[in-house]
């Protein structure tokens, strides 16, 4: 999923009616057709109308019965048919996960003993939360219940939608519970962080002559946002871009000197 120009951060209240949790189907706003990323949590359930998901770097399928959890600064987009059903989810970590104390561009290292809400969101790229017909029946009856409760939000409404999100999410972490046992103990996050350097590392080799390089192209071809990639490199290799983009042409322009004929004004 390439993206072809600058990807959008959306933040709740651009794509919600509220600023905690949100539920809407196909018709409540056009749905995005390109790739973009948000803020907040996202989860997408889709009723019919098969089609794919991009999220990060890969592709997989999006069929009906089937359920997208999207970690916030992930890149993704969902290309739903005119014929399609489905329903979104939009909500805050404070909304989800009060208690935890976390970077939101951290969210990937935090431990499913600690937070097992996480474990869909984490491995999204690596499984399809596809449910059988009763199990999806059952997630249905709980959406509907959802949809009913925010329409007409009381005193008390609040925690009902969080004690039915978390049953959503729970009832798919109990059907996938090994794969994703097997995915946090295999660091699958750490594995796919691996891969987005692997693909910087690259772009910025092939790219290091580019007199435009700059942060916003390097982050869309690795799939990442400008401020998680930022916040990434500092992390992981304890460097800004500008320093990391610094340090490779001072090492390209010394094989230069060594290697090549070109005079120095020149490199």
């Amino acid at each position: 999923m390439p993206p072809k120009r600058e990807v959008p951060t959306y933040v709740m209240q651009q794509r919600s009616e509220l600023m905690d949790f949100y539920i809407r189907d196909q018709r409540g706003r056009p749905a995005e057709t390109s790739p973009h990323r948000h803020e907040y949590f996202q989860i997408q359930v889709n009723f019919g109308g098969d089609t794919v998901q991009h999220i990060g770097s890969v592709q997989r399928p999006f069929k009906r019965n089937t359920l997208a959890f999207i970690l916030p600064h992930r890149v993704h987009v969902i290309p739903h048919p005119l014929d399609s059903d489905f329903v979104v989810i939009n909500f805050s970590q404070t909304f989800l996960l009060p208690h935890l104390a976390c970077d939101p561009m951290d969210l990937e290292e935090v431990s499913i003993l600690q937070a097992p809400e996480l474990s869909p969101f984490r491995f999204q790229e690596h499984l399809d939360f596809c449910l059988g017909e009763a199990d999806f029946a059952e997630l249905r009856q709980v959406l509907d219940r959802m949809r009913a409760l925010d329409a007409n939000r009381r005193f008390g409404t609040r925690e009902i939608l969080k004690g039915l999100l978390l049953q959503l999410i729970g009832q798919v972490c109990g059907l996938y519970a090994e794969p994703l046992r097997e995915l946090a103990d295999s660091n699958a996050a750490q594995l796919s962080r691996r891969a987005a350097l692997g693909r910087m590392s690259e772009y910025l080799r092939r790219h290091i002559d580019d007199p435009d390089l700059n942060l916003q192209k390097v982050a869309a071809a690795t799939y990442l946002s400008p401020t998680y990639l930022t916040h990434w490199l500092r992390k992981e290799i304890g460097k800004t871009f500008s320093e990391l983009v610094l340090e490779r042409r001072m090492h390209a322009a010394r094989n230069y000197l060594l290697n090549g004929s070109r005079p120095v004004g020149e490199v």
